[in-house]
């Protein structure tokens, strides 16, 4: 990454108005073990610098060593926020090396609960994000609904957050008795509470100046350093996995791809409230869309796909996942390679902050909404 000058401790604390403060890796802001080295001038930084790698536990290496069922569960510890989200990406990238068709019912099911999960990490990142910059209440409210969503899929899967949701070819078990009804539930609920939301911030003062003009990132710099999910959408550029190259049950689902105008954090606050009530929207159609019928299709005991190079991706709640991988045709992948949103939109930081305030640059960070467990992996 970008590395920043920095001069003696007594050139900088008496020859210079810049100093150089250490933000993390042990600070609430940063959620997670971030240090960010930030050069300032008074309070306004001038200049920032990124150490990451304390959370590294050598995932893709991990995976090179286990069979392909095997290597599902690693992936729930990317971004354990989204576990729902990242475990479909790894067994949808081995059926499409097996050339698996799955089950209609298990893509309708698969659709129903990542798009859960993505409301739920929106409802996370609101939470902590409104912490961040002074509103307590909203944490307390948006934590109320998330609980409504980690409920499901304890019943669902057993476990509220690494959940080791699929299996390659479908899923372990079919949806869960009372399913439909207490997403039903949830779905009719949730309008309001988003209302609730955005009457305690969208037109705060203190809100608004905190998130209105912080930030900044064109749609070309965005595109040019290779931003995705709501920071690419915050600054007006429409893409989204789930629209350009669907995959589950989203090819049969209508949705619109919220936008922003001017980049900054209060319109990238805008995209995740506004993708929540999309979520919603996909949901519902799910619901009513979905078939009967099995949610596994017939995987070989032993799985050794064609040798050749994969890849695929998925929109996770963050941005872009990606998958690469390359098969030697044994039972074990030859390579594995993660691509993580968080790291990636990570890069815009420095772009994002030169200017601003110290203070803003908890903001900042907020509204990339990163997860070291996937920068670091």
């Amino acid at each position: 990454m970008h590395q920043i000058e920095v001069a003696t401790t007594q050139e900088t604390l008496y020859d210079s108005p810049e100093m150089v403060l250490n933000m993390g890796p042990q600070h609430p802001s940063t959620h997670g073990v971030l240090r960010v080295i930030l050069k300032l001038d008074g309070e306004t930084v001038i200049d920032l610098d990124c150490d990451i790698g304390y959370l590294h536990r050598g995932m893709e290496k991990i995976c090179e060593n286990r069979l392909y069922p095997q290597i599902a569960p690693y992936w729930d510890r990317l971004d354990y926020i989204a576990a729902v989200s990242n475990g479909l990406l790894w067994v949808e990238t081995v059926e499409q090396m097996l050339a698996l068709a799955v089950p209609p019912r298990a893509h309708y099911i698969r659709t129903v609960l990542t798009e859960l999960n993505r409301i739920a990490s929106h409802l996370l990142w609101l939470a902590t994000h409104a912490l961040d910059i002074g509103a307590f209440t909203v944490l307390l409210w948006a934590l109320r609904e998330r609980e409504e969503i980690l409920k499901i899929f304890e019943r669902q899967f057993g476990a509220r957050l690494t959940c080791h949701a699929w299996r390659i070819g479908g899923m372990p078990n079919d949806a869960y008795e009372g399913f439909t009804e207490d997403v039903q539930r949830f779905i009719d609920n949730f309008p309001k509470r988003l209302a609730e939301y955005e009457t305690m911030l969208s037109e705060n003062r203190i809100w608004l100046g905190r998130t209105v003009g912080i930030g900044v990132i064109s749609a070309a710099d965005a595109v040019a350093i290779g931003l995705t999910g709501p920071p690419l959408r915050g600054s007006g550029v429409a893409y989204d996995v789930r629209k350009a190259r669907p995959y589950a049950a989203y090819a049969d689902m209508e949705f619109d791809i919220p936008l922003g105008e001017n980049g900054d954090t209060y319109d990238r606050y805008l995209v995740r409230l506004e993708e929540m009530r999309q979520s919603r929207r996909i949901i519902q159609q799910a619901l009513t869309k979905m078939p009967d019928g099995p949610v596994n299709a017939k995987v070989p005991k032993i799985i050794k796909p064609p040798v050749g190079d994969y890849y695929h991706s998925i929109e996770g709640p963050k941005g872009e996942l990606g998958c690469y991988v390359v098969s030697d045709g044994s039972s074990r992948p030859y390579r594995v390679r993660v691509r993580p949103p968080c790291l990636i939109n990570l890069q815009a930081l420095r772009q994002m902050c030169v200017g601003h305030l110290v203070a803003d640059v908890v903001a900042i960070i907020g509204t990339l909404d990163i997860v070291l467990g996937e920068i670091d992996r």
